[in-house]
């Protein structure tokens, strides 16, 4: 048999960045950076049908609702519907006094005039020139030397800098990439744009946009990182330039390496909502803006509405947002596990008594509701729940406060109901079953009708009332030290049931002219077996008495 060679040989680790006494480890984000939304132009590149003009238009107006200022609004030179699209969106007058647009162009003069027309009568806007530096594509794809890289870099600043001075009612910017700069010599992106910044003269005060992009995903997230301050801190008039990173997701740490490029230096981030793009995709700018806003920074902008969002989101790149994506996944707030039900339910308990608003919910990094998320469906119940789910589910939906053993109780009828089903439950789901176990329909064997307490002339309280058997109403009455006892002695005096009751809590379910209030009881039947009754009403003491009946009913089941 021949040796056969792993498929591993092929490839060789990425080199470490000669930066032995790197700062950036021990820095943190404070601030939030630029954002620039490039949605439009790198998203639209990357999906299968790219959008048309009803769909650009409204992925457009919603990135400005959400507040970003800086949105690539297209590749002008790829063809008429891209042109048309940014001429027709910089006529239309949509675009706000604070939004500035940006185009992609490669650098060459044909389509750098291009960009700049489709641009005619902007108030701002960025032209971001590019081309590739690192030795794959000099070598591979253009086979050109370092030098004529670099030429052709200079070439199209030149070709930018005349095509702005035609056109002085604009407010233009620049903006260069060394593309594939994750992959190239640092040293010669470095000379790249050291020479693109000669042509261009920016200053502190006008400074131009130097966009590092991790064109390829080519190693783990701290060297990228090693990269940016490699570059910030040797970099000739780093003052003129705003450090702009544009990272993709090939190994799956686009947002990470974008976090530690900003600790590195930088201050913009390109990206996508929720991350679409070429490949694996772009930095998601709602994970990365919302880390930091976990960490106490305001990231300025708005996803307090999450859900419409993601709506327009799919409808715009159809490509559906993952149930598990951070903070946007239909899922990522929601606990099946019971042990995490018990956390999340005592973390909300816990909440409710504190005197700040600090955040503090076992395994949930962010509070549902500052992105629009209700906190019904923060814990759903399947098989895998436990008895925190289900109590969480009542509280929510029926506003029942169950006490823990009557959570014990109920979780059997619960988890025969999950079993039986295969599926989640649904709060109408528990519900059905939480009246079907504690008999609170209108067909059980008992039925309290009506009532009415007196006291005795020794103090003992007299339960006179009608209580249906089997929907035949019988006049009943009994006496005892209080009305829940003279209930318990007119169910034995009566018909026969024998209790005696352990426990009982009460609480009101709602406030105000329509309260209603629930009671739970829990009794010991002769021969040492327990059983729970709930009653509901308006009025608490007969909420007790449906309860003690509720009991009742539990006793003759077996």
């Amino acid at each position: 048999m021949s040796m056969l060679r792993q498929p591993s040989a092929k490839y060789s680790a990425f080199p470490q960045v000669p930066l032995p006494d790197r700062q950036w480890p021990a820095r943190t984000i404070t601030v939030p950076p630029r954002w620039l939304s490039t949605d439009l132009r790198d998203g639209n590149q990357a999906i299968v049908d790219p959008m048309d003009a009803v769909k650009k238009n409204r992925f457009f107006d919603l990135l400005v609702e959400i507040g970003i200022k800086e949105i690539e609004v297209g590749f002008p030179s790829a063809g008429a519907t891209e042109f048309d699209f940014i001429q027709g969106l910089v006529r239309s007058g949509r675009v706000p006094n604070d939004v500035t647009v940006q185009v992609l162009t490669q650098s060459r003069e044909d389509l750098i005039r291009t960009s700049f027309a489709s641009l005619a009568g902007a108030r701002a806007a960025i032209v971001h020139l590019y081309n590739a530096v690192s030795p794959a594509w000099r070598e591979i794809v253009f086979r050109m030397s370092r030098d004529e890289v670099k030429a052709v870099a200079v070439a199209g600043a030149k070709v930018m800098r005349d095509e702005a001075g035609k056109r002085p009612g604009t407010d233009w910017h620049f903006q260069y990439s060394p593309e594939t700069f994750s992959t190239a010599e640092l040293d010669f992106s470095i000379e790249v744009c050291e020479a693109v910044m000669d042509v261009l003269r920016p200053t502190p005060e006008r400074p131009i946009i130097l966009n590092l992009p991790a064109t390829v995903e080519a190693a783990t997230p701290n060297i990228y990182a090693d990269q940016i301050e490699y570059f910030c801190r040797n970099l000739p008039g780093r003052a003129s330039a705003v450090i702009s990173l544009h990272t993709h997701n090939d190994r799956g740490t686009g947002v990470a390496a974008a976090e530690l490029g900003l600790m590195a230096g930088a201050d913009r981030i390109e990206g996508c909502l929720f991350g679409n793009g070429e490949r694996t995709g772009n930095c998601c700018l709602v994970t990365l803006a919302l880390n930091m806003y976990t960490q106490g920074i305001d990231p300025t902008l708005d996803f307090s509405d999450i859900d419409r969002i993601i709506e327009t989101v799919e409808y715009c790149n159809q490509i559906p947002v993952h149930q598990r994506h951070p903070y946007g996944g239909e899922l990522v707030f929601t606990a099946f596990s019971g042990s995490h039900q018990d956390a999340i339910k005592k973390g909300f308990e816990a909440l409710e008594k504190q005197n700040d608003e600090r955040w503090r919910v076992p395994y949930l990094p962010i509070d549902p509701a500052d992105l629009g998320r209700s906190y019904e469906a923060v814990i759903r119940v399947n098989s895998q729940s436990g008895k925190g789910g289900f109590a969480w589910v009542l509280e929510q939906d029926q506003g029942l406060k169950l006490p823990k053993a009557m959570q014990a109780d109920f979780s059997k009828a619960v988890q025969r109901l999950a079993d039986e089903l295969g599926r989640e439950l649904g709060a109408a789901d528990i519900w059905r079953a939480f009246r079907e176990a504690y008999h609170l329909g209108a067909a059980e064997h008992f039925q309290l009708m009506d009532y009415e307490e007196t006291r005795a002339a020794d103090g003992t309280r007299i339960f006179a009332g009608t209580i249906a058997v089997e929907g035949q109403a019988q006049s009943v009455s009994g006496r005892g030290n209080g009305l829940i006892s003279s209930v318990v002695a007119t169910l034995e005096d009566a018909f026969g049931v024998q209790m005696e009751v352990c426990d009982y809590s009460e609480h009101a379910l709602s406030t105000g002219s329509d309260a209603r209030a629930a009671a739970y009881v829990q009794c010991a039947l002769p021969g040492g077996r327990m059983v729970w009754g709930c009653g509901i009403d308006e009025d608490v003491a007969t909420a007790s008495v449906r309860a003690v009946v509720s009991a009742a009913n539990s006793a003759l089941v077996e």
